[in-house]
């Protein structure tokens, strides 16, 4: 057979992606009240500024139910599990254990996206398309640790009060995203959510967001992936600017952020991941 793709429901990657490319995905946890819903399998209804509305990561069982599932239908040609960066969340963490547990560190390797979203979704695809090409195991894990160590993300929100309390952004990031500017521009440095701009107005915080888009995109093209909380139009609207702006782009992709992402980022977030030289 071929290698198999493992990675979680943060990707933020379509129902026909996954199914082209064989790609097994494990679905995070939302958690609203007493309730436990499963991203991207359960229904869900969430109210984003809910206090009671948060998160948790997959377990090592769960997956290593999937890693044991996709070996198999590798048909032991080995597993590459990508998943959301460990600074974000307890997933990679997990994978990691699970791969202890069944003693299979020769044939499933975990890799660390260092992003979250499409930033995780994008080294998804490059290393699927590598192991749906028959590439060995080996070839498949490094294309996802290369993609991912060049991703670069960069992230507009409303307001850092639910990133803060998550523990996913420091205290002084956050205070400098509060009240003393109307659009903080966030992007991650090296797995970590950090402040990279303090803007005070909708219209140039899209206009920071896209001339950084553009500065991280490579001269001979790039993958992009656009995602939203609520803001649909906004995000169309950057989709078009970058289009323009960089004609040489391989591939654009345009998603809302699913509630494991939306409950820490809030509606209204928009963001953009970058991965020069494409999924190819």
């Amino acid at each position: 057979m071929a290698v198999v793709v493992v990675t979680d429901s943060a990707a933020g990657l379509s129902a026909d992606l996954v199914a082209g490319l064989g790609i097994e995905v494990v679905p995070l946890h939302v958690l609203v009240g007493e309730r436990e819903i499963r991203e991207g399998v359960d229904p869900i209804e969430i109210d984003y500024t809910a206090d009671s509305v948060t998160t948790s990561a997959a377990s090592p069982g769960e997956l290593r139910e999937a890693y044991e599932r996709a070996l198999s239908h590798s048909d032991g040609d080995g597993v590459v599990a990508v998943h959301l960066s460990r600074r974000l969340s307890a997933t990679w963490e997990s994978g990691r254990q699970a791969v202890r547990d069944m003693g299979a560190e020769d044939r499933v390797r975990v890799v660390d996206s260092l992003g979250a979203g499409l930033a995780t979704g994008l080294p998804v695809l490059a290393a699927a398309r590598r192991a749906r090409a028959g590439e060995a195991l080996d070839d498949v894990y490094e294309r996802a640790v290369s993609a991912a160590t060049r991703s670069r993300t960069f992230i507009l929100v409303n307001r850092t009060e639910q990133l803060r309390k998550g523990g996913r952004l420091s205290s002084a990031a956050a205070f400098f995203g509060s009240e003393l500017v109307t659009k903080p521009l966030l992007q991650l440095v090296e797995g970590k959510l950090e402040m990279r701009e303090k803007v005070r107005t909708r219209s140039r915080a899209y206009a920071k967001l896209v001339a950084a888009a553009v500065d991280a995109a490579a001269s001979d093209g790039a993958a992009l992936g656009i995602q939203h909380l609520g803001a649909e139009e906004a995000a169309e609207n950057i989709a078009a600017q970058l289009r323009e702006q960089l004609p040489q782009v391989h591939e654009l992709y345009v998603a809302e952020f699913g509630p494991a992402l939306g409950v820490h980022l809030g509606v209204g977030a928009l963001g953009v991941a970058v991965l020069p030289g494409g999924c190819v």
